[in-house]
């Protein structure tokens, strides 16, 4: 008799122990009777029936999802290598289980499909500057795919878009091409300007001002041209001997006209 009633009571207490289900927190679980979904159960204290209820224990916290580089076709028919990462976390225990065969494969193949499908609507210059464009609308149409498996995308980071070394050195070459462009750009615009001022103080009647000006930056780019040779003797002249040399140079011109018009004028008839 004292045997049965240890057999009962070892019994029952078993039955109590394997009864009470312990749930983390950051984790949920399901409870399947004889194959089917019963209850979820939440973090904490929780009970099931024990030989027929099973408890499937499924995490809720972030998770990571590292994509392997892939290659993938530019809209103007470049090919390239990219990866990403994908955050992601369940929100619905039930739906991860029930809603999709292998949640964690099907979430790398759908960045990777969605992730080809945006490249694809870019060229390479929109693909290489635009990746923050590119992070948010596969992260927009993940959300609603993944809606229906109870699963929510966090975040989704494109980390590296590789070209081939082929393509790299083209790409340099073209940068280098129109960086040279924008310097000569600039440096006719500068000649422009510089032309612009000298029309308007030609327009002023300022001559001589507009002369000096000229010789004197012949003069500085003469000097600067002599000084860059290592064997060069430069001889610097005096900057008033030559406003002197300028003025004498404007005032022979200035007589020479005056003489021709008194040869030419009244005085010299008979």
């Amino acid at each position: 008799m004292e045997s049965l009633i240890a057999i009962a009571t070892l019994a029952i207490i078993g039955y109590m122990v394997g009864s009470v289900k312990v749930i983390n927190q950051g984790y949920e679980g399901i409870v399947e009777r004889l194959g089917r979904y019963q209850r979820t159960l939440r973090p904490g204290l929780n009970f099931v029936v024990p030989l027929l209820d099973t408890v499937l224990v499924e995490t809720t916290r972030e998770q990571l999802l590292d994509i392997e580089p892939q290659s993938a076709i530019t809209k103007d028919n470049v090919t390239i290598i990219v990866n990403a990462v994908m955050y992601w976390k369940i929100v619905s225990v039930e739906q991860a289980y029930y809603e999709v065969e292998n949640l964690e494969e099907a979430l790398s193949n759908m960045v990777l499909t969605t992730l080809r499908s945006e490249i694809g609507q870019m060229d390479l210059r929109e693909t290489v500057s635009s990746r923050t464009e590119i992070n948010k609308a596969i992260l927009r149409e993940l959300k609603q795919a993944t809606e229906s498996w109870g699963v929510e995308v966090t975040r989704v980071e494109v980390q590296e878009i590789t070209l081939s070394e082929e393509l790299r050195r083209a790409l340099e070459a073209e940068r280098t091409a129109e960086s040279k462009r924008r310097a000569a750009l600039s440096e006719a615009e500068a000649t422009v300007e510089s032309i612009r001022r000298i029309s308007r103080a030609l327009d002023e009647k300022n001559a001589g001002d507009v002369l000096r000006y000229l010789v004197a930056q012949d003069y500085v780019e003469a000097n600067q041209k002599l000084g860059a040779s290592s064997n060069a003797k430069i001889i610097f002249m005096d900057p008033k001997a030559l406003n002197e040399a300028i003025d004498n140079l404007m005032a022979t011109d200035d007589n020479y006209g005056g003489g021709s018009e008194s040869a030419s004028g009244p005085d010299s008839l008979p």
